[in-house]
């Protein structure tokens, strides 16, 4: 006989009812739970707080809110803060009940100022080596990588501080006083492009025209090969080499573990001669392919016609190619020791020799 479902009703009581019978026992909040001991934030964060006035949420809370965030790729605080009571696992991990009262989602962002940045490290630190003390790192074989990471900033909040228009514009003293938050010194160190265009909304974030120019940071990491633990994290403007993170990170998965990594791997971006130096004055075995091999690999792979087909013309530094175009600088690659030539896209979209290069591929 087929069964009906009664009209609901709310239940004033749940007597049977345990967060904890309701949370499974192979859920991955709990394997972290059960690892990562977050009673250390009270002493860690003990000297930001004074002996009266309101009372915070308790700080393990805090960081667990704060892991959850990133855990599960939530968009925003206020995100999180809606979507904690609909999530029984949540409640759970955080230590709530179903009737505990919500904080605003504005704990999340007035806890991170006053915590401040060393801070986290040190949480970072301390979870780091709980993983080596549970046996999850062994230390002697890193993977370093890194990867571009959206600015909270939109294209629209770049300004051109050389254009005459940007200097005109009633924002061009919030330009100013965001290149003195940078500084003389810090502006130096960027590229040109870098140099002259600066973002408003986020001035720290970087142009990177990977694809679409867009604004970005960089997140570098070394990765333990036992586990694919994270030991070591740098976060960096998006237009800063990758390579130059090498040594440092290396130091920083030392330190952070207490292990002497001897076999570093990383992709061809951190195959410079100033990295192949370092990890051989160190003693490591460095598995990462050549940068300027592989940049010509690279260029052998997209290449239709032989270099003795392009002429060289030394008066005006330029290239005549095969269909008869010329050939100009278009930019310098110092690590790899290269210089590129190019016509404009137009052109080559319209050149007769395309049927070539179709034929070839």
């Amino acid at each position: 006989m087929m069964g009906r479902q009664p009209p609901a009703q709310a239940q004033l009581f749940y007597t049977g009812f345990s967060l904890e019978q309701r949370v499974r026992a192979d859920h991955p909040l709990r394997a972290i739970a059960a690892r990562i001991d977050f009673e250390f934030a009270y002493q860690a964060v003990a000297n930001r707080y004074g002996d009266n006035g309101n009372v915070s949420v308790p700080p393990p809370v805090i960081v667990k809110l704060m892991l959850l965030l990133v855990l599960y790729n939530v968009r925003s605080e206020r995100e999180l803060m809606a979507t904690l009571p609909q999530r029984l696992d949540w409640l759970w991990f955080v230590g709530y009940d179903l009737d505990t009262e919500i904080p605003d989602h504005s704990v999340l962002s007035k806890a991170r100022t006053r915590w401040g940045v060393e801070l986290f490290k040190g949480f970072f630190e301390r979870v780091v080596w709980q993983c080596v003390q549970a046996g999850l790192v062994d230390g002697s074989k890193i993977f370093m990588e890194g990867s571009l990471i959206d600015a909270n900033a939109a294209n629209g909040s770049i300004m051109d501080r050389y254009s005459l228009k940007a200097q005109l514009s009633d924002r061009y003293p919030e330009l100013e006083r965001r290149l003195e938050e940078i500084g003389v010194e810090e502006l130096a160190k960027r590229g040109e492009v870098n140099q002259r265009y600066i973002s408003l909304t986020d001035p720290q974030a970087s142009i990177v025209g990977r694809g679409k120019p867009e604004l970005y940071y960089q997140a570098h990491r070394a990765v333990d090969a036992c586990a694919e633990v994270i030991t070591a994290t740098a976060v960096t403007r998006g237009d800063v080499n990758e390579a130059h993170q090498l040594v440092p990170l290396w130091e920083a998965h030392q330190r952070h573990t207490e292990r002497r990594a001897d076999t570093v791997v990383a992709d061809s971006r951190y195959g410079t001669i100033e990295n192949f130096l370092a990890c051989h004055d160190r003693g490591i075995a460095a598995h990462m392919p050549d940068l300027k091999r592989a940049a010509l690999k690279r260029t052998a792979m997209r290449q239709i016609f032989p270099d003795t087909a392009f002429d060289y013309d030394p008066d005006t530094d330029t290239y005549c190619c095969p269909a008869g175009q010329t050939l100009k600088r278009k930019s310098l690659h110092q690590s790899r020791d290269r210089i590129d030539y190019a016509a404009s896209k137009k052109v080559c979209a319209a050149c007769a020799l395309r049927s070539f290069r179709t034929s070839r591929c």
